[in-house]
């Protein structure tokens, strides 16, 4: 089937369709690209909800699912995990975590692998959240796997950027504080009913009060009992409400930074790691192997 008989079958809300491309993209199928540069301009929110690891992310994202339903809302979820070293699938299995919603006709589930990125999101997430936003959704939800740089590259992706904690991350937030002080749009604290829940909101109040001056506004700190779906309404509100200031800059700030990611993947799409290991041995065998002289005969 082509891409353009594809792209018909997304504008009809073919979820096998959507579901297809995804997969073609995801594997980089010939004629993608072209396919991709195809795509109207979609309009729907993306939402980056990241965080350490054991944070509620997906308890959180299926309770937000449910609001968001709730509203009228047709959502999409990406649930980007770690990867298998063995075949490169997805390891966690978000479907299973937010079964309740994996055949609801008005959400769209999908887990991604990392792909052994570094930086803890999908190599093709931007491609895949574009596919996403050129079909029928209301919100785009990405949750990352919440390790390695994936609390500031989701910023590269998301309008709006959700950091889930949880009131026994003191620690944590002072060593994470300069990356998520900076990248927090609205702040959530997760299993709020756990003691010292309005300490730790204090607390985090008082370490972003620097960051006012340079955001303008006040950043918005939730409470939240994703298990027991308290909180969520809020949550939705604060979603629904968000309008970063300098909207139209911003806006430009993520379309340059996806463009240059977009960019460095293609140009690096001819550079085989296999093959620069094996130059290497070669030349280090010779006693000829200089780095940086190497490195300048790729033209960098």
């Amino acid at each position: 089937m082509k891409w353009q008989q594809r792209l018909q079958q997304i504008h009809q809300q073919d979820t096998k369709a959507l579901a297809r491309c995804i997969s073609l993209v995801e594997n980089e199928a010939a004629g993608y690209q072209q396919f991709l540069s195809q795509l109207p301009v979609g309009h729907a929110p993306v939402i980056g909800i990241t965080g350490p690891p054991g944070a509620g992310k997906s308890t959180l994202v299926d309770a937000l699912i449910g609001e968001m339903v709730a509203n009228g809302k047709k959502v999409a979820v990406l649930c980007v995990d770690p990867s298998s070293p063995f075949n490169l699938g997805a390891l966690l299995g978000d479907r299973i975590r937010m079964s309740d919603w994996y055949s609801h006709p008005s959400v769209f589930i999908r887990s991604l692998a990392t792909r052994g990125s570094l930086g803890g999101l999908h190599p093709q997430i931007i491609a895949i959240t574009s596919l996403l936003q050129a079909a029928w959704f209301d919100y785009i939800i990405v949750e990352t796997v919440g390790v390695g740089q994936s609390e500031i590259e989701i910023v590269g992706l998301a309008d709006t950027t959700i950091v889930v904690l949880v009131p026994e991350a003191g620690d944590e937030v002072q060593t994470m504080k300069a990356g998520l002080m900076e990248i927090a749009d609205i702040f959530v604290v997760n299993k709020s009913d756990r003691p010292d829940a309005d300490l730790f909101v204090h607390h985090l109040k008082q370490m972003l009060a620097p960051t006012f001056y340079t955001k303008q506004q006040e950043v918005p700190i939730i409470k939240t009992t994703a298990s027991q779906k308290k909180g969520i309404a809020e949550l939705y509100t604060a979603i629904a409400h968000y309008q970063p200031l300098a909207h139209n800059q911003r806006h430009s700030r993520l379309l340059a930074e996806k463009a240059y990611q977009l960019i460095q993947q293609k140009r690096m799409k001819d550079i085989d790691k296999q093959v620069l290991m094996e130059e290497i041995e070669r030349l280090s065998l010779a006693g000829e192997f200089n780095l940086y002289g190497f490195v300048e005969g790729f033209g960098c």
